[in-house]
């Protein structure tokens, strides 16, 4: 694939998330959007027809018009689209988490490197400007060595009847918001070696806040999650000569203070344009070009390590969905 290649992109799935995939393709130079398709037939042709793409009638017929897959349904099928698609010889990006066991998502990566497709978890914060910026003060200006990860975020007005709660679709506080604290964990202090979670259960069965005390290669992480309760969204870094924060919402970064134990502070405002997802999209594209199957920033390891926490947390808290196998 040349560098001047205009990549068609199809979404399965038409809920919010990919209404704010297809609103970010329009950032990104060199793509389009060609394709849609859902098991709801009328969202995605709404969503087809606001983007001037086609509604396709099946699965199968959406991968014959496009060049690269990105999954925007709830986790449980989210293995089901991308082996889907990598037998038919689609690249994938896939929403986070890309599944919910580390079983699982194995597997998808084998298939996908059995079959030398490009597939990466979509997991948004090490793609926008201010991380990046972030990333390069450090290096330049250090806080030390890093030790210390603390994140969370907890939201108290998920409706009961939102898929969050679902123990069909995979649902719960652990997967929808605690794998971006995961993320942060391991993209800082490496992979996790022992995880303590306090948490609970909700009316419907999957977990509504979870509290995780997470021992690294390279330090410690404390973070939470939850859909019933209100926490801040903002995140620490620490080290031995200082600490890093980003500020709330940290997964949608755009400013951060670092202050040093020798009294100097440094403010980093980095704006993001397009709603953010925009710029892993981007990575996707230039990765694809270059005939890339993994993603040197968001790595299958990485991904790996993250699943295994949110696998150790649910362990912990006694959470098994009924389409688990054993």
């Amino acid at each position: 694939m040349s560098n001047d290649t205009t990549i068609r992109w199809g979404i399965v799935g038409a809920g919010r998330i990919a209404r704010r995939f297809a609103q970010g393709l329009a950032h990104v130079p060199g793509a389009v959007l060609s394709g849609v398709w859902s098991r709801r037939p009328e969202p995605a042709r709404a969503l087809a027809a606001a983007f001037g793409a086609r509604a396709f009638d099946s699965f199968d017929a959406l991968m014959g018009g496009i060049d690269a897959l990105y999954i925007a349904t709830m986790q449980d099928s989210h293995p089901q689209y991308a082996l889907a698609a990598f037998s038919a010889g689609k690249p994938v990006l896939c929403e986070k988490p890309a599944a919910v066991n580390a079983r699982t998502l194995q597997k998808m990566i084998d298939t996908a490197r059995a079959s030398k497709l490009l597939f990466m978890e979509a997991m948004k914060p090490p793609f926008y400007p201010l991380y990046g910026q972030l990333r390069a003060h450090l290096a330049a200006d250090p806080i030390g060595a890093i030790g210390l990860v603390r994140a969370g975020c907890s939201m108290a007005n998920v409706p009961l009847d939102h898929p969050s709660y679902s123990m069909d679709s995979g649902g719960g506080a652990l997967l929808d918001i605690g794998v971006y604290e995961a993320f942060l964990a391991v993209d800082w202090l490496g992979e996790a070696l022992d995880v303590q979670t306090i948490g609970r259960l909700g009316p419907t069965g999957v977990d509504t806040f979870a509290s995780l005390n997470v021992r690294h290669e390279r330090g410690v992480a404390q973070l939470f999650c939850g859909m019933d309760l209100q926490g801040r969204g903002d995140a620490l870094i620490g080290g031995t000569l200082g600490t890093a924060t980003i500020h709330e919402n940290w997964w949608n970064p755009a400013r951060a203070t670092v202050r040093y134990l020798d009294g100097r502070t440094v403010e980093l405002d980095a704006p993001f344009e397009g709603g953010g997802l925009n710029y892993e999209t981007a990575h996707f594209c230039e990765l694809l070009r270059a005939g890339a199957i993994e993603s040197p920033v968001m790595s299958h390891a990485t991904s790996m390590r993250m699943i295994a926490i949110i696998d150790a947390a649910r362990r912990d808290l006694g959470l098994r969905f009924p389409f688990e196998s054993e």
